[in-house]
This record gives structure tokens, sequence and C-alpha cells, in this order.
């Protein structure tokens, strides 16, 4: 996993690259223009902070938000990383994590009253147990899923948890959460008509900008 971010609004030339989930006991080292956040129990790498990260790739000077990666971009890090005494441990990560998904199974929670456990297929055949609490989930409909290691639009990453003792591996969105133009400002799942997209696609956001309009 791989998730890069660059705002420079609000951090200045920093880009911020995640590869593990925080930790209760993390620690940072610096050296030069780079912080290395790590677990100090297993010396895990958990993530970078690149704070001149336009020097290392220029092109980023017009980013704003998440980043995707190119391998040769991930490369110009690791090298940056090595000769600055970091391990160059960062892996191109080109898996879509918003994806087509389709409830396959949907029971109530043992311990609430409005969170459903469903079954959702999404790429590639596979099937994930994911929580919700959409008040109009229902099994046999198609929706979007932001799968582990998503970057919500506001900033939110997305990590396997655990609601009221039952683990979820993934979020279903509503229309709200993914910023999509003139959609419901209600809770609810977005479910999206049985021909927009085939299950495991990677979601369409410019298509899904004309799904309110």
């Amino acid at each position: 996993m791989l998730i890069a971010s660059y705002n420079p609004k609000n951090t200045g030339d920093t880009m911020v690259v995640i590869i593990n989930q925080d930790v209760n006991n993390q620690e940072t080292v610096v050296h030069d223009n780079v912080a290395r956040i790590y677990d100090s129990k297993t010396d895990q790498t958990l993530g970078y902070n690149f704070l001149k990260a336009s020097q290392i790739l220029p092109e980023v000077i017009d980013q704003n938000g998440q980043i995707d990666l190119t391998e040769g971009q991930v490369q110009k890090l690791n090298q940056f990383l090595t000769a600055h005494g970091f391990p160059g441990d960062l892996k191109a990560d080109e898996e879509a994590r918003f994806v087509v998904g389709y409830v396959k199974t949907m029971t109530d929670h043992p311990r609430s009253d409005h969170l459903k456990i469903t079954t959702t297929e999404v790429d590639n055949g596979q099937e994930l147990q994911i929580v919700s609490g959409s008040p109009n989930m229902q099994a046999s409909i198609k929706v979007v899923v932001a799968k582990i290691g998503a970057m919500m639009p506001n900033g939110l990453i997305i990590w396997p948890g655990e609601l009221r003792g039952v683990e979820s591996d993934g979020m279903i969105c509503s229309g709200r959460e993914l910023q999509i133009p003139h959609a419901p400002q209600v809770p609810g799942a977005l479910i999206l008509p049985d021909d927009y997209q085939a299950v495991g696609e990677p979601f369409d956001f410019k298509k899904a900008q004309h799904l309110f309009s």
C-alpha cells in the first residue's frame, strides 16, 4: 500500500507518503529534507514526509490532494531516501481503491439496531465483509466500495476496522462522502444503476459528476 498526498496551501512543499497504519508507539527521525515515521517497537516504516517534494518531483507543484505516483516517481523517491540514509522501501501501488461493488448478502448486526453486516463482492471476485450503517442498505445492489488504503475526498483513510465487535474491511460510500455534485446531504449508500459499470471496475469519478444532475 502507498498513499501519497500533497497540499501546498496547508502543509507547504511537503508530500506525505503513508505505507502503514499509525500505531501508538511511533517515532520520527529527520535527515535533511525527509522525515521517516516508524514503529519504535518493530522499526516498521509507517510513512515519510518529503519536506521539499518539488525538488525531487517538480511535477507535483501543480497537484493538490491525493497523488497517484507512477513507478518512475516512486523510484526517484527511493533514490532520495537511500541517498539520505533511509531504506528505499516504497513500492508503487496501482491497485484501484474505489471500485464498483455488489452487495451479495446482508444480515442484522447482533449488537446494533441500525448496523448491517454485508458480504460485498469487489474486484477479482473478492468478497469483503463490510459493516454499514446506511439506512438504505440491502442485498442485490451495486455500490461504491472504498477498499482498505483508500483516501476519501475529505482526507480520511480507510483502514481495517471493527464495529461493535464485528470486523469490517472497507466502506460502502454515500454520494455525500464521495463529494459528488448535488448528492443528497443525508446518510445513505450510493446505489448505482444496474448498467452503470461492471462489478469490480474502478469507480469512474468523472462519470459520477452527472449522477445527480
